[in-house]
């Protein structure tokens, strides 16, 4: 299973994609962050978001999207900009048919960690563990891409198998002669870290 994970948000948006099933060594395909400027107004780096997730979705071609789910914080305003880049990429894996998953952040830190209450670093540190990685992914959105990514390849795979076989036995019949079914093709594609277009390798955490 190919899942794509979206930390969303205005400033930064970590993206990071995962192969794997459950039970099995995960490989990563790729991660980066979206940079926008917070002095842009919000519909041009709404923009900026969409037109580089839909670039992921075109090289990475997941079988799903995982995106952490927006909940209530003190802060409105920062709640508002990371539910609106959580539409954006909610909206482009819709838009081709590719079913999304919304995890939350206890849902993730207690799938990777075993601890619901996790902080960052523990979640950084088991993701590298997790993926083989030779440092840390840096800023904290990347790893939280990874993350998610990773939390649905375990939780969804199980799923993602019983959706498709319900789908199979609707179209073809339980026992019947109508066939259905559907196979996955192979993918390809590691695009690197974006900065609003620009290569990013490093950066402060949100």
């Amino acid at each position: 299973m190919r899942v794509m994970g979206v930390d969303p948000g205005l400033t930064r948006c970590g993206l990071g994609a995962v192969e794997g099933r459950p039970g099995a060594p995960l490989s990563l395909l790729s991660v980066g962050v979206v940079r926008t400027p917070a002095d842009d107004d919000i519909g041009s780096r709404l923009v900026v978001i969409e037109a580089e997730i839909e670039r992921w979705l075109d090289e990475i071609r997941p079988d799903a999207v995982a995106v952490e789910r927006v909940f209530a914080q003190h802060n409105v305003r920062t709640v508002m900009g990371t539910a609106q880049a959580s539409a954006v990429a909610i909206v482009c894996a819709a838009r081709r048919g590719l079913p999304v998953a919304l995890h939350t952040p206890s849902e993730v830190k207690a799938a990777i960690t075993g601890n619901g209450n996790a902080d960052k670093k523990q979640v950084g540190t088991m993701v590298t563990r997790l993926l083989r990685l030779d440092a840390m992914p840096k800023p904290a959105d990347a790893a939280d891409a990874l993350a998610l990514a990773i939390c649905h390849v375990w939780r969804g795979g199980v799923q993602h198998r019983l959706a498709d076989a319900l789908a199979r036995a609707r179209h073809g019949g339980a026992g019947a002669t109508g066939t259905g079914g559907s196979g996955a093709s192979g993918r390809t594609g590691t695009p690197g870290e974006v900065a609003a277009g620009r290569t990013d390798r490093g950066g402060s955490t949100r």
